[in-house]
């Protein structure tokens, strides 16, 4: 298991990621921003302590689903918040990086689970063996998977694409009990800790909900909360890498390359980068990890331009556009599962 997210890439003297890497030294990005951090993590804070408070005070009304879905994007913020943390990206010190990060995550995810699986998709984007990210679970990511497939996967992989949005109201609860299957093994560190905090989490969570609404209600409340923050979660890394090329094998190429060309971008404006928590700039960050996310717009010219340079593709698209691309190529790796087209393939 790693200890953090941060991956660390090749740097070979003089490879184009050491140049590029040079570049965005000399331009200042990596420099941490403890300001802009404060502010974001008072910020998140805040509507934190908002939404349960208005929990609390709304009580037994049905107009407490309304809480349940403002609460649901304060989750991903949460979220959102605790991937930089883990990245290193808001403290240099590996164990404050460590702690903070624990208690952002403790909105019922398996923090040590995550970090192996993160940093395993980081090294390895869209590899069909390597990365976590895209093993057949319930998706089939490739037509070879779907060749594969058994069970639920498919069963689902041939109608995925219209079905892949609504499954991701169950991401939430699919984090949960992942990161509680995960302490079943005996190599993920700080073990003790982890199932402490995910238990406790659990326990207070629907302790609240179970006091404070009839059961019924409670019910309501956790089904809203759960799917909105899962489908949220879904939808901002959805457009990262899915239904960018998928590689096979040996087929791995120089560190740069690796990370630019399964890589996608979402174009936009400030509320963007907010709403996706800068994972818009999804190339830059695959690139540099440890930038913190306010650096990635201004490294993006950077990062563009020097492609440009090289020949490399990047790619940057709409928000809705990448969500079409990701979907037809769900739809596409589905084909050998449903019979009218099996034999065309």
């Amino acid at each position: 298991m790693t200890a953090e997210v941060s991956v660390l890439p090749e740097r070979t003297t003089g490879s184009d990621f050491a140049r590029l890497s040079k570049r965005i030294a000399d331009h200042g990005l990596m420099a941490r921003r403890p300001r802009y951090y404060a502010i974001r993590i008072v910020a998140v804070s805040t509507l934190y302590v908002a939404g349960w408070t208005a929990f609390a005070l709304v009580g037994a009304s049905w107009w407490n689903l309304a809480v349940a879905a403002f609460l649901a994007a304060v989750f991903g913020q949460v979220a959102l918040l605790a991937h930089d943390i883990a990245h290193r990206q808001v403290f240099r010190l590996r164990k404050a990086s460590e702690r903070s990060g624990r208690i952002a995550a403790n909105i019922g995810m398996g923090y040590g689970w995550w970090q192996d699986k993160h940093t395993r998709h980081h090294a390895n984007p869209n590899h069909e063996t390597l990365d976590p990210d895209i093993e057949p679970d319930l998706l089939v990511w490739s037509q070879d998977q779907a060749r594969s497939a058994k069970g639920l996967p498919r069963l689902i992989g041939r109608s995925q694409a219209y079905l892949f949005f609504p499954l991701l109201t169950l991401e939430a609860f699919n984090l949960h009990v992942s990161g509680l299957r995960a302490l079943a093994d005996r190599s993920l560190k700080h073990r003790m800790l982890e199932g402490a905090l995910l238990i406790a989490h659990c326990t207070v969570y629907l302790s609240a909900l179970f006091l404070v609404l009839p059961p019924g209600m409670a019910i309501a409340f956790l089904a809203v909360h759960q799917g909105l923050f899962g489908l949220y979660l879904g939808s901002v890394f959805a457009p990262n890498h899915k239904g960018m090329p998928i590689r096979t094998g040996n087929d791995r190429p120089d560190f740069l390359r690796r990370q630019v060309l399964t890589s996608r971008n979402v174009r936009g404006n400030w509320f963007t980068d907010i709403v996706l928590g800068g994972l818009n700039y999804q190339i830059e960050h695959h690139l540099f990890p440890s930038m913190p996310s306010p650096n990635l717009r201004k490294a993006q010219l950077v990062v563009r331009r020097y492609c440009e340079e090289l020949g490399v593709a990047y790619l940057e698209t709409s928000l809705l556009v990448s969500y079409q691309q990701a979907l037809r190529s769900l739809h596409q790796a589905g084909a050998p599962l449903r019979p009218a087209e099996a034999h065309t393939v």
